[in-house]
């Protein structure tokens, strides 16, 4: 390792952290005496990041995280390990700066390491609380957690604070060179293992093994009761301990598997419920205290922009000059540097355009850290024009006596003009006086000084976050550069004032950049080292890491998804080949390649023929010591293949069978059973709804033998730490067991689809499935009471009917919605009445709509297909996407606007819908040949007819209906004629029923 001085030991460097931050200012404290789950949780964070009371403090906390048990085997995962926390409160606008420090103090050289902050959202769903923020990375692996808390306890938070918490076992390894963190020195002559391996081991047992679920559903029953005894009391300290108890019993409880992922939705509101009292009633006492410690004022202000604006447009330049716009801030997401940049282009360009500036061409740019829009011959001033401008009527411009009146006046004051210079118009009916207006240029820098700060408040983010101010942006801004040719366009924004200060790389030795002038800002960020350009950023990836892959003899294994994160999570990059353990590829290809793709953000490599080789490709940013950031690298991905082949092998002591059982011991809903009692429920069906799907019956017997296995693999090791893998290893375990490809299949497919853009299921079998299994969810946990509210759908059920709707839409399968639902009612252990499975279609039939709207339809034309065929999802796509075709054919219109005539003249007429038409009672050629024609087209439609072979017979109907409405009275005195006639008319409104309510269509 290369590092400043020699590695310390645990002991000394939780010293050596606590004396860097009371350095800066924070109080040192103690952990909690109860058990936590992290830092976060401790009452001098939790409590303390609510209100409006300063707070800086830093402190050690041993964390308590049952599912992390591995008995001691796993290199880096501990079921009890040390955070190092620290509140900043408010935030002190260089958290980031002062965190880097702090790595130096503690030994890290950071010029040498790949240190890299790598978007977390966290949310603690218990606290109520979230924050953006970051994982701090070293050479790969996860050191800190880095997050601007936004809410806790379901409150708002003001003023901001940041929470740095610091893994102390995965530095002290990087640190000190070792493998393991049995083999970190925790002081002279004793080893971490020495003094805690024992306690790994048996504490593990207990979490894993031995833990009563019984007796901690009790414990969690009475903690919860506790805690809300005291609330009653007006005790929110002890009733947030007994908060942090309920916490703890959850956790091992979920260790032991018993929480299922509806269950735990339930588990999550009830402690959230907790914390939101203990919250509002810790700030109800603190004001009551009159804030002891007193409170956070509002930041200083800056050196006003307007003063530098004058200065600035004295020293502005007649000729065109090159513009530049930098938005320098702490690490964004991946997504927003693309998103972001482009809605900063536009911004821009409007802003321009409206403005009257002359410009030559606009590009956008985006890293990580800055956001950045260029303007080629950005005119000084804007063009100057002539405008007509109306003013009051003549009749209030002038008396009567012709003399100009205050409003005239006031008109000539307004636009500087004479009042010679007015001259009457006439608009619509009204006079008014008009007159020429030269509007006078003004000076480019005083525009966008004045629109600049409106204009990047419009970037919008999926997330945003809030800092020092109310401004709400992806990251914190720290720095603003802004410059036509080597003039500053002065102004603020979000607390930062525009300048020609930028910075390069953290990891460089002076950070700060100036940048002279706009047309020199290129070749800055070049010397800085810093490739502004996402699309040369991919190139120079692409390059690097392919000609890595073929030093090995193989090639790069890369999604475009995983290219396009890594592209903008580096500023420079520098792809680095690691290996690992050949050993390792005996386990699954998908195992391996999840860990690598998703968890490390790793190319991984293969052969010509696609099977993996033991190496990899890791992309790191700006100038590192890449023999320490590969051997880090290495060590990361050897303790994520550890941990994969523990929980492997694990699995594969048992069957998958044996898997089945254990589902007994997960909960689904507290109202519904275990996931054992629901996957029985989801075979109850597939007979009967193998009949409604329309399949053969010899596919029954794979249906339910698939059925008998189906979702065991959540019981699985691999799949309780890796959950994406779902599906993925109950067919991998089917196939290894000898199980036959159409069940290992279906396994796989009634996960699917798992997220937007997911592939849907394909085989007999795995339809079935996967349809069983959604509408036992929807039916089931809407019976249960879980339906999603406007804002909150914590069982994913949205999620789960546009799953359904692809699944049957992509398949072509044309289910009967209605009979379905009753099918799964029927098989719930809650009653489900009729209003119930009412609310689970419509709420289908609302996916459905969007599912539609989102594949190009026109929201008129969903809403008319929906109105008739919503309880066949298959059908009324087929019938949308028809008829959205057809909407451009010319016959359509006529068709829709043919039956638009007897519908409008039924439309609230006493007409008797089952009132019989009377041939006997017409009196004209015309009723006598609308009658025959409408007989003709009503035996050729029928149900499901298509939208297509709908309107072609319906032209049939165009001439008729034309004659009969030309030469034919319907509204006749004679009562007898009037109604036959209405019941005709009727009868042929009352033919689109069943396929489309043409009512809803435009021109109708």
């Amino acid at each position: 390792m290369n590092l400043k001085k020699p590695p310390s030991l645990l002991s000394n460097k939780q010293f050596s952290d606590q004396e860097y931050w009371a350095s800066v200012g924070c109080a040192v404290m103690q952990c909690s005496n109860t058990e936590v789950g992290a830092g976060t949780m401790n009452p001098l964070t939790f409590l303390r990041v609510l209100g409006p009371e300063p707070w800086n403090v830093a402190y050690v906390e041993p964390s308590i995280r049952p599912d992390d048990s591995r008995y001691g085997e796993n290199p880096n995962r501990l079921q009890r390990h040390t955070q190092f926390q620290v509140i900043l409160k408010p935030d002190p606008g260089n958290s980031q700066d002062l965190f880097i420090r702090s790595l130096s103090a503690l030994g890290v050289d950071v010029n040498a390491h790949d240190i890299r902050f790598v978007e977390d959202n966290w949310e603690s769903p218990v606290l109520g609380a979230w924050g953006l923020g970051w994982e701090i990375w070293m050479d790969g692996m996860e050191i800190t957690q880095f997050t601007y808390f936004q809410q806790a306890g379901s409150l708002q938070l003001s003023p901001i604070s940041v929470e740095i918490t610091y893994g102390l076992e995965r530095i002290l390894m990087l640190l000190q060179g070792v493998d393991h963190f049995k083999k970190i020195r925790y002081a002279d002559g004793i080893t971490y293992g020495e003094l805690f391996l024992e306690n790994e081991k048996e504490m593990s047992a207990y979490y894993l093994e031995h833990a009563s679920i019984h007796h901690l559903q009790k414990h969690f029953d009475f903690f919860e009761e506790e805690a809300r005894s005291l609330l009653a009391a007006g005790l929110p300290i002890p009733a947030y301990d007994q908060l942090l108890k309920t916490s703890h019993a959850f956790n091992i409880l979920d260790s032991r598997g018993f929480v299922g992922v509806t269950e735990r939705a339930r588990y999550f509101g009830r402690m959230r419920s907790l914390a939101r009292q203990c919250a509002q009633l810790w700030l109800k006492t603190r004001e009551s205290l009159g804030y002891p410690l007193g409170t956070v004022s509002e930041p200083a202000q800056l050196v006003s922009a307007k003063e530098l604006l004058e200065a600035a447009v004295k020293k502005e330049h007649d000729e065109q000059r090159f513009f530049v716009l930098e938005i320098g801030t702490e690490e964004m997401p991946p997504q927003d540097v693309v998103h972001a940049g482009q809605q900063l282009k536009d911004i821009v360009l409007q802003l321009l355009e409206k403005q009257r500036l002359s410009h030559g061409d606009v590009q956008a740019f985006g890293t990580p850290r800055r956001l950045v829009v260029c303007v080629e011959s950005l005119s000084t001033k804007q063009a100057e024009i002539e405008l007509e401008v109306r003013g009051p009527p003549v009749s209030k411009a002038f008396d009567q006596e012709g003399h100009p009146t205050k409003a005239a006046e006031g008109f000539c004051r307004r636009y500087n003009i004479s009042l010679d210079s007015l001259f009457r118009k006439v608009d619509g009916k009204t006079e008014y006086v008009h007159a020429h207006v030269r509007e006078t240029a003004r000076f480019a820098l005083e525009i966008l000084s004045e629109d600049l700060p409106s204009a990047i408040s419009r970037i919008s983010f999926p997330k945003s976050m809030r800092w020092n101010s109310q401004v709400m942006f992806s990251r914190p801004i720290r720095w603003i550069v802004a410059l036509h040719g080597d003039v500053v366009v002065p102004f603020v924004f979000a607390g930062v004032l525009s300048g020609k200060l930028s910075y390069g790389l953290r990891n460089t030795p002076s950070a700060a950049v100036q940048v002279e002038s706009a047309e020199s800002y290129a070749a800055v960020m070049q010397n800085a080292g810093i490739n502004i350009e996402i699309e040369g950023r991919k190139r120079s990836i692409l390059e690097q890491s392919n000609a890595l892959a073929e030093s090995v003899n193989g090639r790069i294994l890369i999604q475009d998804s995983l290219l396009n994160e890594v592209v903008n999570l580096v500023e420079a990059p520098v792809p680095v080949l690691g290996k690992f353990k050949e050993s390792f590829l005996e386990l699954p290809e998908d195992l391996l390649t999840m860990v690598m793709q998703k968890h490390q953000k790793y190319f991984a490599i293969t052969d010509d023929t696609g099977r993996l080789l033991p190496f990899f490709i890791a992309v790191a940013n700006g100038a590192i010591n890449e023999t320490v950031v590969k051997k880090g690298n290495e060590a990361v991905l050897r303790a994520r293949y550890e941990d994969a082949k523990f929980f492997y092998e694990l699995d594969t002591r048992k069957k998958l069978s044996d898997f089945r059982n254990q589902l007994n011991g997960i909960l689904f809903h507290e109202k519904l059973g275990t996931m054992l009692d629901k996957m029985m429920r989801v075979e109850n069906m597939t007979t009967k709804l193998t009949v409604e799907l329309g399949f053969n019956e010899d596919v029954i017997q794979v249906v339910q033998d698939a059925a008998s296995l189906a979702m065991s693999d959540l019981a699985t090791a691999v799949v309780t730490e890796f959950t994406a893998l779902s599906g993925i290893m109950a067919r991998h375990y089917a196939l290894r067991e000898g199980y036959s490809a159409q069940i290992a299949e279906a396994l796989l497919e009634i996960t699917l689809p798992r997220f937007s853009g997911d592939m849907v299921p394909k085989t007999d079998a795995g339809i079935i499935l996967a349809i069983a299994d959604r509408l036992d969810s929807l039916v089931g946990l809407f019976a249960a009471g879980c339906q999603p509210s406007s804002t909150n759908d914590p069982f994913g059920l949205r999620r789960i009917s546009y799953g359904l709707v692809q699944i049957l839409v992509d398949n072509d399968k044309n289910l009967d919605l209605v009979r379905a639902i009753r099918l799964a009612a029927d098989v719930q252990p809650i009653k489900a009445d009729v209003s119930m499975i009412n609310d689970v279609h419509l709420f289908v039939t609302r996916r459905l709509e969007q599912f539609l709207v989102d594949k190009g339809i026109r929201p008129e034309i969903v809403r008319s297909v929906l109105t008739e065929r919503a309880s066949f999802p298959c059908l009324a796509a087929k019938t949308a996407y028809k008829m959205e075709a057809l909407s451009r054919d010319s016959l359509f219109p006529k068709v829709v606007e043919a039956y638009s005539r007897p519908t409008r003249i039924v439309r609230g007429k006493d007409v008797d819908t089952d009132m019989k038409v009377d041939e006997a009672a017409f009196e004209t050629d015309e009723e006598r040949a609308l009658w025959s024609t409408f007989v003709s087209t009503k035996g050729k439609i029928y149900p499901g007819i298509e939208i297509d072979d709908f309107v072609e017979i319906s032209s049939e109907l165009l001439q008729p209906l034309e004659d009969f409405f030309n030469n034919v009275f319907v509204m006749v005195e004679d009562e007898r004629i009037r109604k036959n006639r209405l019941a005709l008319l009727n009868k042929i409104a009352d033919l689109p029923r069943g396929i489309a309510d043409l009512s809803a269509l435009p021109g109708f």
